[in-house]
Formats: structure tokens, sequence, C-alpha cells
């Protein structure tokens, strides 16, 4: 999958001593999981941060951040942000550190067994 490298690699550098990360390609870029629960990654070319939906309002106004969007749906509580608002190790790292403080209190999604995933898949073919 084609995504930003450079990036990837500043994540990697500020997760390191993080517990429970893992790496995962989805969405056409890459996602850093902690707790296996979606944190930070990389969407479209741009740092995609999971944060508290609570803050959002006040979190778009920094600079270069924007709601992610998905097939025209707005993503509550993931935030982009561009090159311009993490030029700095320190907004770097704001915006990481808020993800992770999330992470704490996020949810994780439900995981579907591919056993039911095939099931569902057989009965919408047979249609």
């Amino acid at each position: 999958m084609a995504y930003d490298e450079k990036l990837a690699n500043r994540i990697r550098q500020r997760m390191d001593g993080v517990r429970r990360v893992r790496e995962k390609e989805m969405m056409g870029g890459l996602t850093f999981m902690v707790n296996e629960k979606m944190c930070v990654g990389i969407f479209r070319g741009e740092l995609m941060c999971r944060i508290d939906p609570l803050q959002q309002n006040d979190l778009l106004e920094k600079t270069g951040s924007h709601l992610m969007e998905m097939g025209g749906k707005k993503m509550n509580g993931f935030v982009l942000v561009s090159d311009d608002g993490i030029k700095s190790k320190k907004d770097f790292d704001y915006w990481i550190d808020l993800s992770l403080e999330f992470n704490k209190k996020a949810k994780a999604s439900k995981k579907r067994k591919k056993a039911v995933k095939k099931a569902i898949s057989k009965t919408t073919k047979k249609k």
C-alpha cells in the first residue's frame, strides 16, 4: 500500500516505548493500533488522529486540522492533520499525545469471526 513513509517513520519513532502497539495496513494507509484500538495513522497522506469527539470542535480550529471523511460521511472523533499542523516536533507530539490519551477510554471495535463473515457472505449470495 502507498502511504507517506517519512510520516510513518515519524510515528514509529514517537510510538517507540508505547506498550501494545502494532501496525496495520487499512483504509488505503497505515494505522497504529494501541491496545487493539485504532489510535493514529496515515490516511490520504495526512496524520489521522482518533480523538475525543467532545474536544473535536476546538481541535478543528488548530492549524492544518480537518474532520476525516470517508465516502462522503464525516467521521466524528477522527481528525486529519496536514503537514502544516505537524511541522514542529511539539505540534506533532501534541496530536499523538491527544490520541494516546483518548485511546485509554476509547472502545475497541467488535471483532467479527471469519466463520460469521463467511456465513453472511453465503447468505447474501443466495438472494
